[in-house]
C-alpha cells in the first residue's frame, strides 16, 4: 500500500477509537445511545450540523455539477450557505424544548406525539427508512471512490474497508461517537478544502484569469443558467436549487435531531455563529474548484473526482492524502448520522413502538445496534452492485426527505391547531410530488424544481387536511404554548412601565424610609 494510503489507515484507525471510548457511556440508556443525553454544546452542535448535512456530496457531486454547468452551479451554494441559519433560528429552541416535554427520543416518535397519530409514526418511519438508505447509499459509493483514489485498491475492497469502520464506531459509540467524529471531521473538512482551493487558485492565476482561461474553453459556462444556457429564463428551476438547502433540512430526519440533542435552548444561539462562520469557509469552495477544474482537468473522465485529482495536481502524496482525509471525513460524517438515525427509527418507532413496547434499556441498546448494522450491510450490498450518480442519488433522497418532514416540523412548533390529517396530508403530498416529479422528468416539462414543487404540494396538503382530523388536545395545547418560552416584552412596553410605576415606586420608598425613622426615635 502507498504511504498515503497508510496515513489514511491510520486516521480511520483513530476513528474507531473514538467509537470504542463512547461505547461505555452509550450503553447506559436508550437516551444516552439515541441523543447523547440532551448534552450537547454549541460547538459540537454546529460542526455536527454542518458536516453531517454536507456529506460527500460536496465532495463529489457538487464539484461534478459545477464541471458540467459552470456558475450556474452556485445557485444551490447561495441558498445552503444560510441554511443552517434558518434551521437554527426557525425550529432549533422550540423544538428542543417540545421535545423534551413530549418525551421524544427520535424525530419520527416527536411528529406522533405532537399530532397523537399512530398513522404519522407509521408513513413517516417508512419514508425516513427508504430515503435515508438511499442517502447512505451515495454516501457509500463516495467512500469507496475516494479510498480508491487513495489506495490504488478496487472498488468493492476500499467499499468494505470505509463502511466497515463507519459501522464499527457508530454501532460501539451510539450517538455521541457520531457527534464527536462529526466535529472534528468537520474541522478537518475546512481545512482540507481550503488547503486545496489556496493551491488551485494560485496554480490558475486567481478568480479573474480563471473566468477568462473558462470563457475561452466556452463562455456559456460563465452564465448563471448553466452551459448552453440550458436553464435559461427557468427561475422555477432556479428557486428550487436555492430552497432545497436553504429549507430543506428542515425536514432531514438525521439533522433535525441535533435539535432534539442540544444541552439546553441558550445552546442555539453560539450554534448559529459557529455554523455560519463555518458554512461561509466551506461551502462555496468545492463548487468553485469544480469550475477551476475546466481548466486545469479538462479531460478528466468522471468529473465527480475533480477535487481528488486536484489535490493530487497541487499537492505532494503525502500531503495531499492529509487533505483528502476531508472527503472521507465528509463522507464518514454523514454516513454515520444517516445510519445512527436509520437504527434509531427501526428500533425506536418500529421495534418498541409496534414489537415490543416492554422492551428493556440494554435490548433497546442491543436493538438499535442491530439495526444500524442490518442498514449498514444492505447499503453495501447496493453500492456494489448499483452505483449510480453520487449527485442524482442525494440530491433525490434530500428533496423528498425535506418535502415529507419540513412543513410538518415547522408547523408543530408554530401552529397549535394543526391537525393529525394535515400533517400527514403534508407528509404525503410533498414527499409523493417529488417522487413523481423527478421520476417523471417534470423538471423539464414546467421549468420548476423538483424541491420546489414538493414544497408547494405539501403546504397545500396542511392546509387542506387542516380542515379535516383531529385538532390536538390540551395536553398538547399547553406543551406547545410552554414551549415557546418565556416572552419578553419589548423596550418601548418596559419603559413605559417604568414610567407609570415610578411615582408609586417612589411614594412606597418614601413612606418605607419614615416608618424606618419613626421606629429609631422610639
Amino acid at each position: 500500500m502507498k504511504l498515503d494510503g497508510m496515513i489514511f489507515v491510520l486516521y480511520l484507525l483513530i476513528l474507531l477509537g473514538v467509537g470504542l471510548w463512547f461505547s461505555r457511556k452509550a450503553s447506559k440508556s436508550v437516551d444516552n445511545y439515541l441523543l447523547g443525553g440532551r448534552s450537547l454544546g454549541p460547538a459540537v452542535t454546529a460542526l455536527t450540523m454542518q458536516s453531517s448535512s454536507m456529506s460527500g456530496y460536496m465532495f463529489m457531486g457538487g464539484p461534478a455539477l459545477a464541471f458540467q454547468q459552470g456558475w450556474y452551479a452556485l445557485w444551490y451554494a447561495i441558498g445552503d450557505a444560510g441554511g443552517s441559519i434558518i434551521n437554527l433560528s426557525v425550529l432549533g429552541k422550540r423544538m428542543r424544548r417540545l421535545s423534551e416535554l413530549l418525551g421524544a427520543l427520535s424525530p419520527i416518535e416527536y411528529l406522533e406525539k405532537r399530532f397523537e397519530s399512530p398513522s404519522i409514526r407509521v408513513v413517516g418511519s417508512i419514508i425516513s427508512i427508504i430515503f435515508l438508505m438511499a442517502y447512505v447509499f451515495a454516501q457509500f459509493i463516495a467512500s469507496g471512490k475516494a479510498l480508491t483514489m487513495l489506495t490504488g485498491l478496487p472498488y468493492e475492497v476500499c467499499l468494505l474497508i470505509g463502511v466497515t469502520v463507519i459501522i464499527s464506531y457508530t454501532v460501539a459509540g451510539g450517538y455521541l461517537a457520531v457527534v464527536w467524529t462529526d466535529f472534528v471531521q468537520g474541522i478537518i473538512m475546512v481545512l482540507g478544502v481550503v488547503g486545496i482551493a489556496i493551491m488551485a487558485f494560485f496554480h490558475v492565476g486567481g478568480l479573474s484569469n480563471l473566468n477568462e482561461a473558462v470563457a475561452a474553453i466556452d463562455p456559456s459556462y460563465l452564465s448563471v443558467w448553466g452551459k448552453d444556457l440550458v436553464y435559461y429564463g427557468q427561475w422555477g428551476v432556479v428557486l428550487g436549487a436555492i430552497l432545497i438547502y436553504a429549507v430543506g433540512y428542515m425536514g432531514l430526519p438525521h439533522v433535525v435531531v441535533r435539535h432534539m440533542s442540544m444541552k439546553s435552548t441558550k445552546t442555539v444561539k453560539g450554534a448559529i455563529l459557529y455554523s455560519a462562520t463555518w458554512n461561509q469557509l466551506f461551502i462555496f469552495t468545492p463548487y468553485l474548484l469544480g469550475i477551476v477544474a475546466l481548466v486545469m482537468l479538462p479531460t478528466i473522465s468522471d468529473p465527480e473526482m475533480v477535487i481528488p485529482e486536484l489535490a493530487y495536481t497541487v499537492f505532494p502524496g503525502f500531503f495531499a492524502a492529509l487533505l483528502l482525509s476531508a472527503i472521507m471525513a465528509a463522507i464518514m460524517s454523514t454516513s454515520d448520522s444517516v445510519l445512527m438515525q436509520a437504527g434509531t427509527i427501526l428500533s425506536r418507532d418500529v421495534y418498541q413502538r409496534f414489537l415490543d413496547k416492554n422492551a428493556s434499556q440494554k435490548k433497546m441498546v442491543l436493538v438499535s445496534r442491530i439495526c444500524i448494522l442490518l442498514g449498514g450491510i444492505v447499503g453495501v450490498v447496493v453500492a456494489i452492485y448499483e452505483p449510480p450518480s453520487v449527485f442524482a442519488l442525494v440530491v433525490f433522497a434530500f428533496g423528498v426527505l425535506g418535502n415529507s418532514f419540513m412543513v410538518p416540523y415547522i408547523a408543530s412548533v408554530y401552529s397549535k391547531k394543526t391537525t393529525n390529517v394535515g400533517a400527514l396530508s403534508a407528509m404525503i403530498a410533498g414527499g409523493s410530488t417529488n417522487v413523481i416529479w423527478t421520476v417523471g422528468g417534470l423538471e423539464a416539462m414546467t421549468a420548476i424544481h423538483p424541491f420546489l414543487a414538493g414544497l408547494l404540494i405539501s403546504i397545500l396538503g396542511l392546509v387542506i387536511g387542516n380542515k379535516f382530523g383531529r385538532t390536538p388536545s390540551k395536553d398538547i395545547q399547553d406543551a406547545f404554548e410552554e414551549a415557546k418560552g418565556p416572552r419578553n416584552l419589548s423596550r418601548a412596553i418596559q419603559k413605559n412601565i417604568s414610567r407609570e410605576l415610578s411615582p408609586e415606586a417612589n411614594n412606597i420608598s418614601e413612606f418605607y424610609r419614615k416608618n424606618q425613622l419613626d421606629l429609631l426615635k422610639e
